[in-house]
């Protein structure tokens, strides 16, 4: 209880036996309270300060605009460098970005593009023997990463400023004078058979890469390495070096740097690590573009599994980054089945049918050819004919009816708000800007995604969702046991039966 002592102290009166602030004690003679009546204590109006909920919601701040840190862009005979000096810790992060993957080659040397990255980091040097390179990179206490796609190897180094230069040399040298020792060679020849026989263990695995190869055909997107592909011959040091000579070339290069390294003490070790880098001998052959599958017909391929495994999609139309239909995409994607577990087809097949564990969709949109709409998910093998048509009526009410504003809100903020985390560290910052470099991607594109996301409206989603989702269209692959489900798949056109080998041929029920 508040005694009379304590509010006198505080400058309080006693007035015909109420209490009242003391005029003496405020410089201005405002009171912080009035008296209603005898005996009650009330705050005044125009001095009352607001609390809790009043308080948040008085709440003024300003929009928030977002300003992502960039990194400077530098030339460096004729290589293009980033760079953002970052000093929080004694790290630099050097990383290379190489054009040109198997999409560049004939089908006889994708082992060998799809290997490189590995033989290079595994297989020593012309003058270090790869146990050597090993004891070295722990020694300096060096983080070197190789990894290759499709389009291009991307190679990095993390080191302690202190041993900056040393692990340069150990980069460069890996790069332009691999020794390609042979058991490196054997090892991941044998790796990869291994996993050519085991491919069959995994449904899902074995699902994409035969959905790959359906809407792909003989092309490098679908292609998938198998026993032929693999032979020693096809791995010998003689063609691991001239694949080497024509993509580890200067014009092929983009470098980043990030980390505790000024531009003026960088500049001269990139030009050293320049320095052995040859000019490349040719242009790379440009990548054809693939004729997707465009008619609708389910592909069975025959599996004794309690599941089965679902895959389906169509081309997802060619658009432009910049374009709102590509923003709608990504939005409309998200909604649909790339949200996890808010998205549309989570909320049905799972928590509504109890059809599956999980479903997803993806919408890529690759540069230079289209890209695939598609839907993932797995189901009991009995189930597999009410996991399809729930699907075909989702696309459908998708098609006709735009999202509820709160729906396009949930995942513009998602988007958002997951966009921090592309930038949570110097050489993230780098690395991103690199690759939008090498893909060709507009100035300051990190800024406009934001913004084209945030611009989508709920019927841009519906109409391009009409413009290019048409679940008779699709195809449908079903990796699984058809003599647990009705194969005759109504709505998706003719049934086949596809033989690992990529045989097709016309379902026929008596066979087993």
């Amino acid at each position: 209880m508040i005694s009379l002592q304590s509010l006198l102290a505080a400058g309080f009166v006693v007035v015909s036996g109420a209490l009242e602030p003391d005029p003496r004690q405020s410089p201005t003679g405002a009171a912080p309270i009035r008296i209603e009546q005898e005996g009650a204590l009330l705050p005044r109006a125009d001095t009352l300060r607001p609390v809790g909920r009043m308080a948040v919601e008085q709440l003024q701040v300003p929009p928030l605009t977002f300003e992502p840190p960039r990194a400077d862009q530098h030339e460096v005979d004729g290589v293009p460098v980033f760079h953002l000096h970052d000093a929080t810790l004694p790290l630099v992060d050097f990383m290379v970005q190489i054009r040109g993957g198997t999409s560049h080659f004939p089908r006889d040397e994708m082992a060998s593009v799809s290997g490189m990255a590995t033989f290079i980091r595994n297989g020593g040097t012309q003058s270090i023997p790869p146990d050597s390179v090993a004891l070295l990179a722990d020694l300096l206490a060096l983080d070197l990463g190789f990894a290759s796609g499709g389009g291009g190897t991307v190679a990095s180094l993390n080191t302690l400023t202190a041993t900056l230069d040393e692990g340069l040399d150990l980069l460069r040298e890996l790069l332009t004078s691999p020794g390609f020792h042979p058991e490196a060679v054997e090892i991941w020849r044998a790796q990869q058979l291994e996993q050519v026989r085991r491919r069959e263990e995994d449904p899902m695995s074995l699902a994409y890469q035969e959905f790959n190869r359906l809407m792909y055909g003989d092309h490098p997107v679908g292609w998938v390495l198998e026993e032929e592909d693999l032979a020693a011959a096809r791995l010998g040091e003689g063609r691991l070096r001239e694949v080497h000579r024509t993509l580890f070339c200067r014009d092929r290069l983009t470098i980043g740097v990030a980390g505790d390294v000024q531009w003026e003490e960088i500049l001269p070790r990139v030009e050293r690590f320049l320095s052995t880098w040859p000019p490349c001998r040719s242009e790379l052959q440009p990548a054809e573009e693939p004729e997707l599958r465009r008619a609708g017909a389910v592909y069975i391929l025959p599996r004794a599994t309690e599941q089965t495994t679902i895959v389906l999609g169509q081309p997802g139309g060619r658009r432009d980054e910049e374009s709102r239909e590509y923003f709608a995409t990504q939005v409309g994607n998200l909604i649909l089945g790339g949200g996890g577990f808010s998205s549309r087809l989570m909320r049905r097949l799972r928590t509504e049918e109890g059809l599956t564990y999980g479903a997803s969709s993806v919408w890529t949109n690759p540069r230079g050819y289209e890209g695939i709409f598609g839907v993932v998910t797995q189901t009991r093998a009995e189930r597999t004919p009410d996991a399809l048509r729930s699907i075909a009526e989702l696309l459908e009410e998708f098609r006709d009816t735009a999202p509820e504003a709160d729906e396009r809100n949930r995942a513009v903020e998602q988007i958002a708000n997951g966009y921090v985390f592309a930038f949570g560290s110097a050489a993230q910052i780098v690395a991103r800007q690199m690759n939008n470099h090498v893909v060709g991607l507009p100035e300051r594109w990190l800024e406009r995604f934001l913004e084209g996301i945030q611009a989508v409206e709920p019927e841009e989603i519906r109409r391009v969702v009409a413009a290019h989702v048409e679940p008779e269209e699709m195809t449908v692959l079903l990796v699984g046991d058809p003599t647990r489900f009705d194969p005759r798949i109504e709505g998706f056109g003719p049934v086949f039966r596809l033989s690992p080998d990529g045989t097709v041929e016309p379902w026929d029920s008596s066979r087993p």
